[in-house]
């Protein structure tokens, strides 16, 4: 019955439209299926490049590691970690990029948040003025992953100190820097805190936008490990990092005086 009907309705239809009628029938059923996969497929991906426009429209031009603002003082809603000393610097002033200048007694005052390219910045301050440069002192609240790396890997080579004084805030990356010194000097009411790192990820083709979460997490994986290197030659226990990894990328883990000793991140502290 249903071959008639469809034979009675293919004869009073146009000859164009008895023309499609006949390939339809001739496709499998598995063809079709794979036909309809494939189209679900291409919408999918269409969707996903119209999202990914919108996304990168505001997006930075490269992976990068965003400053973060000043955070509130407790690191988690469990209670881990200390409250947050009391800061002596603007919120204004440490938002600023990094300002490098340096001080008498052989001082070289690093305030302000580590922006891209503040290691080539500080680069050229220890070539051009390095023989008078014994301690970098610190008040920010971090930024690049990449430059404060870098940063410390010039303060280890140069044999330089560090501080943080009472009232001062090295937070995020800022404490890479910090670890580096040959002697760590610290106020006990210095507020160094670290968190997880997060990566903000844009490139050049609609495809990227199908890995840019796996990309992310790849590179923070990657700047992890190199962070944990770096700390285990400057002596500081790698294990202070496992509070950032533990820190969500909006809250804070301040450590007490005690486990600034405990980890090795203080050598000397400051006194008042």
């Amino acid at each position: 019955m249903k071959s008639e009907a469809n034979a009675r309705a293919a004869s009073d239809a146009s000859p164009f439209y008895r023309y499609v009628i006949t390939r339809l029938a001739r496709i499998q059923d598995g063809a079709i299926l794979r036909f309809a996969f494939f189209a679900m497929l291409a919408g999918t991906i269409g969707v996903l490049f119209v999202d990914y426009r919108e996304l990168s429209a505001n997006a930075p031009e490269a992976l990068t590691y965003k400053p973060q603002p000043i955070l509130p003082p407790a690191s988690t809603e469990d209670g881990g970690g200390r409250p947050r000393p009391a800061l002596n610097t603007s919120p204004e002033l440490l938002d600023d990029p990094l300002r490098i200048e340096l001080t008498t007694g052989g001082v070289l005052r690093l305030t302000g948040t580590i922006d891209p390219g503040a290691a080539t910045r500080f680069a050229q301050e220890i070539a051009q003025r390095g023989e008078y440069v014994s301690t970098v002192l610190l008040d920010s609240p971090g930024g690049s992953v990449d430059d404060a790396l870098q940063m410390g890997r010039q303060i280890l080579e140069h044999g330089l100190n560090t501080q943080v004084p009472d009232g001062a805030l090295c937070a995020s990356s800022c404490p890479i820097v910090f670890a580096s010194g040959e002697e760590r000097t610290a106020g006990r009411e210095a507020a160094i805190g670290v968190h997880q790192i997060y990566a903000a990820a844009l490139s050049a083709t609609p495809l990227d936008a199908l890995s840019v979460a796996g990309v992310a997490m790849a590179d923070a994986q990657s700047a992890t490990a190199e962070i944990t290197r770096h700390l285990g030659e400057t002596g500081v226990d790698p294990a202070l990092w496992l509070h950032a990894l533990e820190t969500p990328p909006d809250r804070l883990y301040y450590f007490s005086p005690e486990e600034m000793e405990r980890y090795v991140l203080v050598t000397e502290w400051m006194e008042n």
